[in-house]
């Protein structure tokens, strides 16, 4: 088995808005354009036109690839200004309504509307993917088998979506109620080889479903672009330092699961049934109330959870020089998630003497402001 490069890029979705008004705003062509000459590569218009995608080069460290994704940060921000723009690293707008936005025209997405009809016009939600670089196709689809077990603890620290058209939903992640109604997401199939996956996806394909593995939304997938095994469960981030501390955490577990088949080893692979109560507690709470340990049988605090998972993965930090960006998940724990900042900035609005409606907006300045954190 040859030393995969563990390489790591991370790709982030924008959400973009009025600096006035705060709603929603379609990205100009110029802008596109200017940010294309700019970036080149590494930006693309999304689905919906209120959105941009950005993704780092394929970096060697979660610190280079905190450094790309700063300057791709930074240079959205000034080029949306000039149009009188902000992006918004959020994986839903506390307000917008749907039914109001339009999909970018460009085949592939107006395809993706005609596939999906009304399930597709509700996709007003951003994700943040983040990819480690694993040459074997066979170890790729292992490695996805016992990573998936760690999907609900990452999906806790990333949660940014508690808003949606106006109201509170009580969940921390609403972005998976609507992302979960497409086909083929959630947690993924386990196969038994790189073999089995092909035979299995190319059933769809040579019927016409699907046309390749771009298709396939799991929460985790091996990359239809590059020899990279792809963690797609994260909610954007505001906070820069949050985004790094949660791909550092992706990097060092997957270096751990190899680790572990090198020794003869290997996470237990649990049943999606117990591994989805975890995903929906991690949806539903955030941090706040824990997960459940399968083999203690019992719900656990996360923070207990996390410095459990740092022991586990401290070798592989080291080895890859990202302790200090691991062990910044504390700060997650300390400030809360952003939905749970999210709720804390309404409240403190609601606090001071705003209506709902203005309380909302002080949340969506809130998100401004964070976007820059660290940039």
């Amino acid at each position: 088995m040859d030393h995969p490069s563990y390489s790591v890029g991370i790709e982030e979705e924008y959400l973009l808005i009025d600096r006035e008004t705060l709603d929603l705003a379609p990205a100009p062509d110029a802008l596109m354009e200017a940010c294309r000459t700019e970036l080149e590569d590494q930006v693309s218009p999304e689905f919906l036109q209120c959105q941009i995608e950005v993704g780092t080069r394929v970096c060697s460290t979660i610190a280079e690839a905190r450094a790309d994704l700063a300057h791709l940060r930074r240079t959205i921000a000034r080029l949306t200004a000039e149009f009188g723009l902000a992006p918004l690293a959020v994986s839903c707008h506390p307000v917008a309504d749907w039914h109001r936005q339009h999909h970018t025209e460009k085949t592939r997405y107006i395809e993706l509307e005609r596939d999906l009809a009304g399930v597709a016009r509700r996709l007003l939600i951003c994700g943040m993917h983040v990819h480690v670089g694993i040459d074997d196709d066979d170890l790729r689809i292992d490695i996805m088998a016992q990573l998936s077990y760690f999907l609900p603890h990452i999906l806790a620290l990333s949660t940014s979506s508690p808003f949606w058209q106006g109201q509170d939903t009580g969940l921390n992640c609403y972005r998976l109620t609507v992302f979960d109604n497409l086909p083929r997401t959630g947690l993924p199939p386990v196969f038994d080889s790189h073999a089995e996956y092909l035979r299995s996806v190319d059933v769809i394909r040579r019927a016409g479903v699907i046309e390749d593995t771009s298709k396939l939304w799991w929460d985790i997938r091996p990359s239809s672009r590059y020899p990279t095994l792809e963690t797609r469960i994260c909610d954007v981030m505001p906070r820069l330092n949050h985004t790094a501390s949660v791909a550092a955490i992706i990097q060092c577990l997957t270096r751990m699961l190899v680790r572990l088949k090198r020794s003869n080893q290997r996470w237990r692979i649990y049943d999606r049934f117990l591994i989805g109560e975890n995903r929906w507690r991690a949806q539903r709470h955030g941090v706040r109330e824990g997960l459940i340990d399968f083999g203690r049988g019992a719900v656990i605090p996360f923070p207990d959870l996390l410095e459990e998972l740092f022991d586990l993965i401290a070798p592989d930090a080291e080895a890859l020089g990202c302790t200090a960006e691991l062990h910044g998940a504390r700060d997650i724990l300390a400030q809360g998630t952003s939905a749970d900042r999210q709720r804390r900035a309404f409240a403190q609005a609601i606090e001071s003497g705003a209506t709902r409606p203005e309380a909302l907006n002080a949340v969506l300045r809130h998100l401004m402001e964070e976007y820059l954190e660290g940039v």
